[in-house]
């Protein structure tokens, strides 16, 4: 079963990059970001680059865990893709743009902390 994780409390700013979807100019989404302390980005109008991290990372979720899975509730897919993220992805898979080490190791190497 997938552990609840601790929230993180990043020492810098978080930014929420998007596309131009309406729903991410809407009052609302600025006001849930700003509730949040989060800084929304957009990307530019055709310029598809902006978004790669992002489409990287959906991309290696759907090839190494969710594809031909049958999920019988939606909390039974909530826990799984929770595992993924937090019990693989952050903790054990390597990064090639972090040098081979997992994010949870390159965040804890003594050069990246303030």
């Amino acid at each position: 079963m997938a552990r609840r994780g601790s929230c993180r409390r990043p020492k810098q700013p978080v930014i929420v990059h998007s596309d131009q979807g309406s729903q991410y100019g809407s009052d609302d989404w600025v006001r849930f970001c700003k509730d949040h302390c989060l800084i929304p980005s957009m990307s530019r109008r055709g310029n598809c680059f902006d978004n790669t991290v992002a489409e990287s990372f959906f991309s290696s979720l759907k090839k190494e865990r969710i594809r031909r899975r049958f999920y019988r509730s939606r909390e039974e897919a909530r826990a799984d893709v929770f595992d993924y993220i937090e019990v693989f992805y952050n903790r054990t898979r390597r990064h090639i743009h972090l040098g081979q080490v997992s994010s949870h190791d390159f965040e804890r190497a003594p050069s990246n902390q303030s």
